[in-house]
């Protein structure tokens, strides 16, 4: 009944008219998927779902992890054509993606904050425009005033994944007391985890009990995870 009713568009991904979701059949099939046993700090896949490796020798800072997918084609060029091509009609589509995971219950929803200039340069802050509809939906308090991220380090994606936490060290600054709360970080891409890692660190030394990540996309690389469908 609903999709007699509602407007139908053309397909996000391949174009193709006439779609009551924003994606056809074809393509919400091709969206890649994780494996159900993950890691559950960092949400890598693990046999067993058993604390990965990494997260055993360096505990990151966060307690968990939720992701919907896995970084991947093609819901890689969704993705990119949402941050760097100004596609905002991405972004419910990734919240209801999102939603495929709910969230624990939480005191606040905060987006991951990108630095001044980014916003300027970008115009918008796509962690942000993900969480509107999900704190909405969730019943979350939105946070977008508690945490600020300074200076201007080069973006993440240009940098190895071995820099990355140099990249980011000291790079937010909290001003909220968070004493006792669960704060839930969402971001839209997870790859090596120093973004959120710091961002928890920082959290943490406000107060914060716990930190849930929960981000759309987890990156996994060769020999770390399977394709999509699992």
């Amino acid at each position: 009944m609903l999709e007699r009713v509602l407007p139908r568009g053309d397909c996000m991904l391949c174009g193709q008219p006439g779609c009551p979701r924003a994606l056809c059949p074809a393509c919400r099939a091709d969206i890649p998927r994780l494996p159900a046993e993950q890691c559950p700090c960092c949400a890598l896949p693990t046999p067993a779902g058993q604390v990965c490796g990494a997260c055993l020798r360096h505990p990151p800072a966060f307690d968990a992890t939720l992701v919907a997918c896995r970084y991947g084609f093609p819901l890689d060029g969704l993705i990119q054509s949402f941050k760097y091509g100004h596609r905002l009609a991405v972004a419910p589509l990734l919240a209801k993606l999102m939603a495929t995971v709910p969230p624990p219950p939480a005191d606040l929803l905060l987006p991951v904050p990108l630095s001044a200039a980014h916003l300027r340069e970008r115009g918008f802050n796509q962690a942000v425009e993900i969480a509107r509809p999900l704190g909405r939906r969730f019943g979350l308090p939105l946070e977008l005033d508690a945490c600020i991220r300074i200076g201007d380090a080069p973006r993440q994606a240009g940098l190895p994944w071995d820099q990355r936490r140099r990249n980011v060290r000291h790079g937010f600054e909290c001003r909220a007391d968070l004493t006792g709360q669960h704060v839930l970080v969402l971001d839209d891409v997870m790859t090596t985890g120093a973004t959120l890692d710091e961002l928890a660190r920082t959290l943490k030394r406000h107060g914060a009990a716990r930190v849930t990540n929960w981000v759309v996309a987890r990156a996994v690389r060769d020999g770390q995870g399977s394709g999509k469908g699992k």
